[in-house]
Order: structure tokens, then sequence, then C-alpha cells
């Protein structure tokens, strides 16, 4: 209801005008959850100890003192209650949503400010597994929310291109490799080699000793045979990799990984030594944050290899000198939370405040029948097979039910894709759960088609109802089933706005939800192609905003709006 804050605002000021300035007022305002408690709510709690007075008697005087054509407003309790007349809620939400079109739900409050999102990370050479899917979605979806704000945003894919794992398949590759094969397969092809080293391993340690001595030469740079293969492995991985970022529509401004990074941490070593945070132990560095209750944490090892967190650090300070960001997000699993409260502690000890700004957006993991999903030990669910299968498995149902559809492989891609990627963001971020392939692309219930086929029935109304000409008469959008509508249209701005701070994409999916629920209703109920022309114009700016919101609010979620289905 943020449309109708501002005149709410100016309603309240001239009676408390004595008490409270308008930017204490705005603090204030709440939206109820029951309709029944107003569009927007004022309590009077804070002022009871000014006015020595019970709260449900100041809301009695306040709400008396209000006149208003726009609003009815009453007091409930400790409450005033402010509920929109019909005819101006309907005038101004549904006229907002049509004038504003694609813009609605948009704003300038991030103007001049940019965020770092950083998602997806793949880790070159090993194959990009179905698990990869929630992270990608959920930074594809914060990065088109943030910029729905106005903010500047930087994606950035932080490969994981550096590592002791390099000296492993350098090894496997030079022990049981063949060239010819990985160009032919790609990216599985080195998975395998990587997951031999981890089997073969086990028989024989001196395989690790060599593998750390390879990881040695590509860190220092003493072997041209070693730098060679680490960029033919990142090639082959990334061409692989870029299959499955096209079809998401994933784009990235940077693919600065790991080894980016390599140059600078001599630099931030120095500089933890000179700021004394570095503490010898049996040979190996570390920082003491046991003042900052964290475990302590290794930044240089025995053997003189760093490891993530020194690259981290520097990562962290590299962004900062570049882009200045206002926040840098991290979508990553919720198995680095401690990682990262670890990174953000030391950039506080080392004297930067803009530590606060490093927010790390954790999520759950998509676990196999069996257990975590796995590359290490090669049982995985490659996230391009499940892809592929999303798109055929739609198609065989397009040729069931709609068999003349036009461009069926088209539509096809867009239900598909968009199945798998509301299935990912319906759910909380935080939350594990089992990957069932019947369950994940299920056409039935809350999902990604029922939202497009909702969006479909919308599109099939406008076209059915005709070049409309003449002034819409919002009045007539005055029963229930409308008003419920279009108060939960209003609410869109704030969602995009709550699903922004709270780094969850999922309020935006349940919020559209919502709207198609409240829109199938209306449907059900009200004649909306009317015999009488006014109240057909009327309906259809409705069924024009809701078709409007819906696409919005997809877009933000990954997702498209197929016009046919």
């Amino acid at each position: 209801m943020q449309l109708f804050t501002q005149q709410v605002i100016q309603l309240l000021a001239k009676p408390l005008a004595e008490h409270l300035n308008e930017a204490d007022i705005s603090q204030l305002i709440e939206v109820p959850k029951i309709a029944t408690q107003g569009d927007l709510a004022f309590p009077t709690f804070r002022l009871a100890k000014l006015l020595r007075k019970a709260p449900p008697l100041i809301a009695q005087e306040v709400a008396a003192q209000i006149e208003s054509e726009e609003f009815d407003v009453t007091a409930q309790g400790a409450y005033v209650n402010f509920f929109v007349k019909r005819p101006v809620l309907a005038k101004t939400v549904v006229g907002t949503v049509l004038e504003q079109a694609e813009r609605y739900g948009s704003s300038e409050e991030g103007r001049s400010q940019k965020v770092i999102v950083e998602y997806n990370s793949a880790n070159i050479s090993k194959d990009m597994h179905h698990g990869y899917i929630r992270g990608l979605m959920i930074g594809a979806s914060l990065d088109k929310i943030a910029r729905s704000l106005g903010y500047e945003t930087v994606t950035i894919n932080h490969l994981g291109d550096y590592g002791i794992n390099f000296g492993m398949i350098i090894v496997a590759f030079k022990r049981w490799g063949d060239r010819e094969e990985v160009e032919r397969r790609g990216v599985s092809a080195l998975n395998e080699l990587y997951v031999r080293f981890r089997r073969e391993v086990e028989d024989d340690p001196e395989l690790m000793t060599e593998a750390r001595q390879w990881f040695k030469h590509l860190e220092d740079g003493t072997s041209q045979e070693a730098l060679d293969l680490w960029t033919w492995f990142k090639e082959v991985s990334l061409r692989d990799y870029d299959l499955v970022w096209q079809k998401l529509g994933s784009q990235f401004d940077s693919f600065a990984g790991e080894a980016f990074y390599s140059d600078m941490m001599p630099g931030v070593r120095r500089e933890l030594i000179e700021k004394g945070l570095i503490v010898q132990e049996d040979g190996a560095e570390l920082i003491d944050l046991s003042s900052e209750n964290l475990p302590n944490i290794i930044v240089t090892t025995s053997s003189g290899n760093s490891l993530y967190i020194t690259r981290d650090i520097a990562a962290a300070k590299y962004r900062k000198e570049t882009y200045d960001f206002a926040r840098n997000i991290y979508v990553v699993g919720s198995e680095q939370r401690l990682h990262f409260q670890q990174l953000k502690a030391i950039l506080k000890k080392m004297g930067y405040d803009w530590y606060k700004d490093i927010v790390h957006v954790d999520h759950g993991l998509i676990m196999l029948a069996e257990g975590k999903m796995s590359s290490r030990k090669g049982d995985v669910i490659l996230l391009n097979d499940v892809l592929e299968s999303a798109i055929e498995r739609t198609r065989k149902l397009i040729e069931q039910k709609n068999p003349d559809l036009e461009d069926k492989a088209e539509v096809a891609r867009q239900v598909g894709l968009g199945a798998i990627a509301f299935k990912e963001l319906y759910t909380s971020r935080i939350k594990d759960y089992v990957f069932d392939w019947d369950d994940a692309l299920s056409f039935e219930g809350e999902t990604g088609p029922y939202l497009q086929y909702t969006n479909v029935r919308c599109h099939s109304l406008i076209n059915r109802g005709g070049q409309m000409t003449g002034e819409i008469d919002y009045s007539l959008l005055n029963d229930d089933f409308s008003n419920e509508l279009i108060r939960e249209l209003a609410r869109y701005p704030e969602t995009v706005q709550s699903a922004f701070e709270r780094y969850e994409p999922a309020l935006i999916s349940r919020y559209l939800i919502g709207v198609a629920k409240l829109f199938n209703k209306f449907y059900q109920q009200v004649t909306i192609l009317s015999n009488q022309p006014a109240e057909k114009i009327a309906r259809l700016a409705l069924v024009r905003a809701v078709s409007t919101t819906l696409e919005n609010g997809m877009k933000l979620i990954n997702m498209e709006a197929p016009k046919r289905m």
C-alpha cells in the first residue's frame, strides 16, 4: 500500500504536529495483515507516555480530527485505521499499473549505488551438477531485483580456478588423461579424472604430494606446462558451462576467479603482518578471531600455500577499490556461513568499516535420496540434463494437450525452464530439499506453469475483448472479488522492495501465486466480458493490470511469459 502511504502521513501530520514529525509518522505506519483492520494503520502506543492517556483513547481522538474524501478513518483499539475507498483504490492502483506498465514495481531508491552480486562460482574442471541451480537462480533473481530498484549491479562469477585441486587434475591428466577425449567430452572427462584421483590417492598417498608440487609450480609460476594445462582446463570448462548459462539467461560482468587475485595475496599477507594480525603456529600462519567469538583461521599453510580466506580478503579489497560497492553480496551455500563470518571479522580487524557491507546470502542444498550430490564421488545429476529434460517433458505435454499450438518448441522452452526456475525460488532459500524428478517438473498446483497459464488466460480475455475505447469508470470495480484483487496488486512494489532487503526472491514467487489465485477466483465469479460496455472496459483494465504485474514479477524470478500455451 505504498501508493497511499504519503497521503496517510499528511492526514496524520496535522493532529500529531505537536508530538511527531512526518518522518516519525512514516516509521510508525503499518500495513495490517487482516483486511478488516484497514489498508494502513497507525499505532498510538508511542504517544501514550507523552499524552498520559490510554492508546485506545488517543486513537479515537486522532481519528475524530481527520476528514478525508479518499479514506474511511476509524479507531480500533490502539490503532487509527485507514480504509481506501473502493473507487479511489481502483483508480489509483489499476491506473498506476497501466500507466507505469513495465516500470510498475520499480523505483530509484538505489540510484548511484553499486551492488555486487557474486553467484554460481563454478569450479573449473568439475561438472556443473543440479546442485548449482539454487545459487544460479537466487543470484540471477537478486541481480534483476536490485536493478529494478535502481541499483547499478555488477555480477561476478568467482570461478574456482585455483587451489590444490588443480594439482590433482594435472597429476590425473598426465597419468591417465587423453587430450582428444577431453576436447570431445569436455568438462565431464576432466571431472572423471578428478574423481579417479580421489579414489587412487587412498591407496597411493604420494599422489597428493605430487599434486601439491604441481600446484606450487602453478602458484609461483615456475612451470609453463602447469600454466598451459590450467589455461586449457579452464577453456574447456567454460565452453560447457556457457551452454547452461545461455539456457538460464545468466549473464556475468566478470569472471575474475581465485587465480585473478593470486598476485595480490603477498600484499594481503604483508598487511596482515603489519597490522599485527598474524600468529605463528606449527609453521602455519593464522589469525586469532577469539575476540569475535569465532574459531581461528589459517591464512597460509606450513608448506607455504595460501588458502581460500586469503584470496577472499584480496577479492573484497579489490572490489571495494574498483567498484566502491554499497553491498557486496555473496550467494553461496549455507555450508560456508562460518567462512563469511570469519571474512567479515578479519576485514573488521583490518580497520575497514565497509566490512558491514559484506552480505552472505546463504541457501540450502539439493539432496539426492541417498544424500548430498558430490562431484568428488561422481554421483551427480548434470544441470544441463535437468534443463533439457524439463524442456522435453513440457514438449510432450503440449503435444498431448495442444498439438496445434504454434511455436511449440519455444513455448516448451519457456514453460519447462520456467517450471524449474519457479521450483527453486518458491520455497525459502535456506531450506534443504530432496530432488525428485516428478515433483520438480510437476505442472499442477502452485507451480511456474500455473502462473504462466494464468497470464495466458489474461491475454486471451484481452484479445477476445477487442479494441477498447473510452474512459475507464473505476467505480464499476466495486465488487468484493475485484476489490480483493486490486488490494493485492497494490502490494507489489513493497513486495519487490522486501524481497531485496531480505534477499529472498521467494517473497515474489509466493506473492505472484497469491495474485494468480485471486485472479482465477475473479475470473470464475465475475463476468469480465460483460454486455455492458462500461463494465467490460473497467474489468478488462483490471485484467491488463493483473497481466502486467504477473509479467513484471515473473521477470524478476527468471521466468518468461508465453502468450499462448
